[in-house]
């Protein structure tokens, strides 16, 4: 089935990192919002990486997201896919990432799994001239990952404030 991102990216102009994952989930596109599957671990890893509270509401997420700089979209505009899993991407349509962070205070670029690594270095590396730095994906399909290590990976990366090499 053939989906458009149907939700805007998350980002002003003091936004210093933006994390992108693939496409959004079912449940996050229904939701109008990112990282919206109630098993999905990003909110509580963020939560627990910057030590405050767990953001419940959408309006909480954004106040959450705006207080510690982080913007968020997705690495594809449109693709192919079946439900929500990444591997059966087809077709796809990068995002216009260099748009979306111009005009910011955007240095880092981090992606939720491997997937939108893949996908990013592909299409939008060499145009937006950041490396990216992968993330585990906090889906629930990514259930091989303990939380602890994820929390630890998740922790060393997004606090390590050095900007991403330039290509």
């Amino acid at each position: 089935m053939r989906v458009t991102h149907t939700f805007p990216p998350f980002i002003n102009k003091d936004s210093e990192i933006i994390i992108l994952g693939t496409m959004p989930s079912v449940k996050s596109r229904e939701a109008g919002f990112f990282y919206m599957h109630p098993q999905n671990r990003f909110w509580r890893l963020l939560s627990d990486v910057y030590g405050d509270d767990f953001p419940k509401s959408t309006d909480e997420k954004r106040a959450f997201l705006k207080k510690h700089q982080i913007a968020l979209y997705d690495v594809l505009e449109s693709c192919d896919i079946t439900g929500s899993s990444d591997s059966s991407i087809k077709n796809p349509i990068p995002a216009d990432i260099p748009s979306i962070i111009k005009n910011t205070a955007v240095s880092r670029i981090f992606v939720t799994g491997k997937t939108a690594e893949k996908l990013y270095k592909k299409y939008l590396e060499d145009k937006t001239g950041i490396k990216c730095i992968c993330l585990p994906s906090p889906s629930p399909a990514n259930c091989a990952v303990k939380y602890e290590d994820m929390l630890n990976t998740y922790k060393s990366r997004l606090l390590n404030r050095e900007s991403n090499p330039a290509i």
